[in-house]
């Protein structure tokens, strides 16, 4: 159930239009300020934003003696991990549910400490996300791991060792995993089939900075070699690409115009072609990206999502809103989460006409083709959108909801809001920046 304090109330109908900033990607900097923990010094993380995964870190690393503060600019956080400590496992387990994010203090901690509690995790419900992986992943570099009430207690009897690890998927959070192990542990490690999307780049980065030997070759291949110690680094975090993609869908949603300081060409590419090919209107300067509607029809198109390079999972479900205003029909293939398009069936009570299929419908077979999921999507547009009550599934269908309302004609009410919070820094601000017309019940108007 949500309180009152978790709906709002969206009255559609108004184009977006002004400025807003995005900060530090969400997929890095709780990473990042995880790194911290392996290094003898503090480190500066600039550009971080202030959104709950931020809150969760930094609480999981105070519990474990990290001082954590404010540093000289806005967005600046410095961690010192000089006092590194055992936390009270009933302290953790309070965070349990709250992230995934704690699965990756594993590594770091079993080199600060030589051992780790980590409790049951939460985290958007868009499908399969095992963590059996990661601690296959850790028992390969030497980890003992137990299971207890809440949770689960590693041990490294001895030094960590490097290890060679082929992964099933390019998953980013397995490569997290083995980032954070390897760069400590005794002799090199070789992870090949790697995730390598441009957060993973810069994790690798802020790791480099601290004195890690890390090489990536052009095959997803990745190759670390331990050292026995490293330092703190300062390091201001690459800009949210698939935040920056949110509110460009928006824009063209809504027919609105809307510049995006801290947008970056390089890391949305692969996107900005495709919304070109919608339709939408895009302008590149230093400081941002200004995203619109150039007025006519939009275009159907054919999309599938897939690992970076590929066009990302994250911005499939704001841009599939754009989608049904666009004229014909746009076929969606879903390749990375097999549950991603649950979100649609909020779209066609608002009047959207989504059809999903179990087959891949995409221009290849992937892993989800025979077995039962409903991953591909037909939108046939345009069609006029109606003012609906919504519960926000998860992180990026919550937004696409926001999306829809806020194109929608009459007005919503958008239940479960906090959700948003994880991903989207002060989401609320930012619509009323771009005049929106929404409200909380029994509330304030932005």
């Amino acid at each position: 159930m949500t309180g009152p304090d978790d709906v709002l109330l969206v009255h559609g109908g108004t184009p977006l239009e002004g400025e807003i900033r995005v900060r530090g990607a969400k997929n890095l900097v709780p990473k990042a300020m995880v790194a911290a923990l392996l290094g003898h010094g503090p480190s500066r993380l600039r550009n971080v934003p202030d959104i709950r995964d931020v809150r969760v870190v930094r609480g999981l690393l105070q519990l474990h003696g990290v001082t954590v503060r404010p540093g000289d600019e806005p967005g600046e956080l410095v961690l010192d991990p000089t006092y590194v400590e055992s936390a009270n496992v009933a302290d953790i387990d309070a965070h349990a549910g709250s992230s995934r994010i704690p699965i990756l203090l594993c590594g770091p901690l079993l080199h600060r400490l030589g051992h780790a509690f980590i409790p049951g995790l939460g985290g958007c419900d868009i499908g399969g996300r095992p963590i059996d992986f990661h601690f296959e992943v850790l028992r390969q570099f030497g980890a003992t791991i137990e299971k207890r009430e809440g949770g689960q207690y590693l041990e490294a009897p001895q030094r960590l060792r490097g290890c060679k690890i082929r992964l099933p998927y390019p998953s980013v959070g397995a490569t997290e995993q083995v980032l954070l192990t390897a760069v400590l542990a005794e002799g090199v490690t070789e992870l090949s089939n790697a995730a390598v999307e441009p957060e993973i780049e810069d994790l690798i980065c802020v790791l480099q900075k601290m004195g890690a030997i890390i090489a990536m070759d052009t095959d997803r291949t990745i190759r670390i070699t331990g050292v026995d110690k490293l330092g703190g680094y300062n390091h201001r975090a690459l800009s949210d690409r698939l935040e920056a993609a949110s509110w460009a869908s928006a824009a063209l949603a809504t027919k609105g115009n809307i510049y995006v300081r801290g947008a970056q060409q390089r890391s949305m590419m692969t996107f900005l072609n495709t919304y070109r090919k919608v339709g939408g209107a895009f302008e590149i300067d230093d400081e941002g990206i200004r995203f619109w509607h150039p007025g006519g029809s939009l275009n159907a198109i054919a999309l599938e999502t897939d690992v970076h390079p590929g066009f990302q999972t994250d911005w499939q479900q704001p841009l599939v809103v754009a989608l049904t205003q666009a004229a014909g029909l746009s076929i969606v293939h879903e390749t990375v989460y097999e549950s991603r398009l649950g979100f649609t069936s909020a779209l066609n009570q608002m009047g959207a006409h989504i059809q999903l299929y179990r087959e891949c419908l995409g221009g290849s077979a992937c892993r989800f083709g025979q077995r039962n999921f409903l991953h591909s999507a037909v939108v046939s547009g345009p069609t006029k959108l109606q003012g609906s009550d919504m519960v926000v599934p998860d992180l990026r269908g919550g937004f696409s909801y926001l999306i829809a309302a806020l194109a929608a004609e009459g007005t919503s009410r958008v239940h479960g809001i906090d959700l948003i919070n994880r991903g989207y820094e002060n989401f609320m601000q930012k619509l009323k920046d771009l005049g929106a017309n929404v409200e909380m019940p029994g509330g304030t108007a932005a």
